[in-house]
């Protein structure tokens, strides 16, 4: 399946499947779930909008939900001042070196993304997000950004930092080494 052959239905049941609906988590009718847990919700809904929006974007654009993953990626790293190198990217995106190797192929054949020698090591070949790439995401995401800049002027610094606290420590739960344990396949037994 590629990008361009995400669907609205297919978004839709991705969103009933992983962020909304009623579920029946076995709660008694008329009791509350525990605030915190609220939040887990609610931050997972987030992620799955997010996600949509991704995959829209993939397919309004040819292109695969993954390469909107490597575009953010790059991204990230250019503005974090690391060097965007093909490892760098399959190791954040989980993949090996082939399948990084087709997302960058496919990525540059877009005119998304352009390979270039690093200037202090030429051996070294780096990844650099194209501006037209970057004026497309924003005249998509844009909006969304903005909207999201405009909630977060509502809020005073010590609530910005409160927010700031949560995202980073719940990041680092899903990026931290025991991380991989809760999605790692169970091992084989014979």
């Amino acid at each position: 399946m590629t990008g361009s052959d995400v669907s609205l239905g297919d978004n839709l049941a991705q969103r009933e499947i992983l962020g909304g609906g009623d579920v029946d988590d076995n709660r008694q009718p008329g009791t509350r779930e525990p605030d915190n847990l609220q939040l887990v919700h609610l931050l997972r809904a987030v992620t799955v909008e997010f996600g949509l929006r991704q995959a829209e974007f993939a397919a309004r654009n040819g292109m695969h939900a993954t390469d909107v993953r490597a575009l953010i990626c790059l991204l990230d790293a250019a503005r974090a001042g690391e060097p965007a190198t093909a490892g760098l990217l399959g190791a954040r995106l989980g993949l090996n070196s082939a399948g990084t190797t087709s997302v960058i192929d496919r990525l540059e054949r877009l005119g998304h993304v352009a390979r270039i020698r690093d200037e202090r090591d030429r051996r070294r070949i780096l990844l650099r997000v194209e501006p037209a790439a970057i004026r497309l995401g924003r005249e998509f995401f844009g909006p969304l950004i903005d909207g999201v800049l405009q909630v977060l002027d509502s809020f005073d610094p010590a609530e910005r930092d409160t927010v700031r606290r949560f995202l980073t420590a719940t990041h680092t739960v899903f990026t931290g080494a025991g991380a991989t344990a809760f999605i790692s396949p169970p091992p084989r037994t014979s």
